[in-house]
């Protein structure tokens, strides 16, 4: 990955996570708010994502999880992508996700990021097809997802479990476009 990978406008950008990063690394873990309702899963080890920090500088051959950065410097979310086995070679299928903290949600950063990150994999990597997957209860997740590109191929039944009940996910997919 280049250093940082910076949208045309310079608002927003995706970089490795470095050291000073720690502490937005830990809030993840220990924050329900922080991740949103969608992605708490309850409590966990709360220096699980420093160990992998520490570990790879969370870039690795089968996931990825980048910073997604304003202007200023600000770590607004996590951006990731791990490796989905479809039936093709390796790294031709990956999966996406994404998670901003409630302080710059709604106010398009997450569909610039999304985007942002689109272009990077499609730039640099071989990967063929995206899939994005979000609880169907996530509506806004699901308009930024359609927004840039990606199409609703189907629900999975009862695929995550969350506040005592088991949930549908909604399956999104973007293929690289014909050159």
């Amino acid at each position: 990955m280049p250093a940082s990978w910076t949208s045309d406008d310079g608002k927003l950008g995706l970089r490795a996570f470095e050291a000073g990063d720690l502490e937005f690394l830990d809030r993840l873990c220990t924050d329900p708010e922080a991740l949103g309702p969608f992605e708490w899963r309850g409590i966990e080890d709360p220096r699980a994502r420093r160990r992998r920090f520490e570990q790879d500088g969370y870039v690795g051959a089968e996931s990825t999880a980048v910073a997604v950065v304003l202007a200023d410097g600000t770590v607004a979310g996590l951006a990731s992508w791990y490796a989905r086995q479809r039936g093709a070679s390796p790294g031709s299928c990956l999966e996406i996700g994404m998670a901003l903290l409630p302080e710059h949600r709604g106010k398009g950063v997450g569909t610039a990021a999304h985007r942002l990150l689109v272009d990077y994999l499609f730039r640099y990597t071989t990967v063929h097809r995206l899939e994005a997957l979000t609880e169907a209860g996530n509506v806004a997740e699901q308009k930024v997802l359609e927004r840039v590109g990606f199409t609703r191929e189907g629900v999975m039944r009862e695929t995550f479990f969350r506040d005592g009940a088991w949930r549908d996910a909604v399956l999104y997919g973007l293929v690289r476009p014909a050159p």
